[in-house]
């Protein structure tokens, strides 16, 4: 079973069959996110709103999911960072450049659908509480991320770096779960993942639960896609170099 098991992670680091793998799986995925962006968006907005919140209860479907997932995606870049310094997996680097931009897009979209709902609900659009905070932070560590990837040309040198980077920035993680707890903030206490199960309503429980995996299986969607755009630039960008290098070879000879 091991031997199995091993087989198919080394055959999954060969950027061929990765590929090959990606092209069946990801019209499956996007045809799943679908279905279940449809479900969840149809129960959020059919479900009557709070009596306290009223209907800017509805902006929870979208705001919680994005938090969710925006902790997610840094975490699958932990992983890919451990990858790529510590197993030296050829596709460990193409994996957390390619989740990068995903996770600064959850990460936004977590921050301004918590200002809308914070509006109403606090009286002020930003305040500087502990929560916040280190989502902020988190957004700033992935335009970090993205950046020294843009910064730096050498493929490899930025994934080390950019490695070291994201395992530095995993103590943001534990912050932003149980800041709540912690210190006093506006934010109220987990009500779904917390030990002796959630205690939301279930009218709101499940179209939140629908909207999460949706969430989820957007991410995995677009995750897999941009790993395959990110081999794909790779190969064309290599194969330049090539055509470059044979152009410059050729003229050399022909100056001698």
């Amino acid at each position: 079973m091991n031997g199995t098991r091993g087989g198919m992670i080394s055959g999954l680091a060969n950027p061929t069959r990765f590929l090959a793998l990606v092209g069946r799986v990801v019209p499956v995925l996007a045809g799943i996110t679908a279905v279940l962006f449809i479900i969840g968006l149809w129960l959020a907005f059919t479900t009557e709103g709070d009596y306290q919140q009223g209907d800017t209860v509805r902006i929870m479907y979208i705001h919680v999911p994005a938090a969710w997932l925006a902790m997610m995606c840094y975490m699958v870049m932990a992983a890919a960072a451990l990858g790529t310094l510590v197993w030296r997996h050829p596709l460990a680097d193409v994996a957390h450049k390619a989740a990068a931009p995903i996770g600064a897009a959850f990460t936004f979209l977590a921050l301004v659908t918590g200002s809308l709902w914070g509006k109403p609900m606090w009286g002020a659009w930003w305040v500087w509480d502990a929560r916040l905070t280190s989502v902020l932070v988190l957004f700033l560590m992935y335009l970090g991320i993205i950046a020294l990837h843009r910064a730096i040309d050498e493929p490899a040198r930025a994934a080390r770096l950019a490695a070291i980077l994201i395992l530095v920035g995993v103590v943001n993680i534990p912050i932003i779960k149980f800041s709540v707890d912690w210190w006093n903030t506006l934010h109220q206490p987990a009500s779904v993942l917390r030990i002796g199960g959630p205690t939301i309503d279930p009218e709101f429980l499940w179209p939140l639960l629908v909207m999460a995996f949706a969430y989820t299986f957007a991410f995995f969607t677009m995750h897999f896609a941009a790993m395959r755009n990110e081999i794909l630039r790779r190969r064309v960008s290599a194969m330049r170099k090539v055509a470059a290098s044979r152009i410059g070879a050729g003229t050399v000879e022909r100056v001698s």
